[in-house]
């Protein structure tokens, strides 16, 4: 019965699946990225030549460079 079930609904499910499967990869790439530590360091960077070109203020910095530091600590 779970054979023919499933053949018989193969037609539906099949599309469902593969969405809930590319979705997943695509969770799973975003956040290598968004946790890959050269990903971070190049955050820091620009962060900083922000600062010096006026962009940000020093509190809006330092916000930013304690959560973008906390992340790549929390990684060792």
């Amino acid at each position: 019965m779970g054979l023919l079930r499933r053949l018989l609904t193969f037609p539906i499910s099949a599309p469902v699946n593969s969405v809930f499967w590319i979705a997943g990869q695509l969770h799973n790439a975003a956040l290598a990225e968004v946790n890959d530590p050269a990903t971070l360091r190049r955050a820091l960077v620009d962060l900083e030549q922000d600062l010096l070109e006026g962009r940000i203020d020093e509190e809006t910095y330092d916000a930013a460079e304690t959560r973008i530091l906390s992340r790549l600590q929390g990684m060792t």
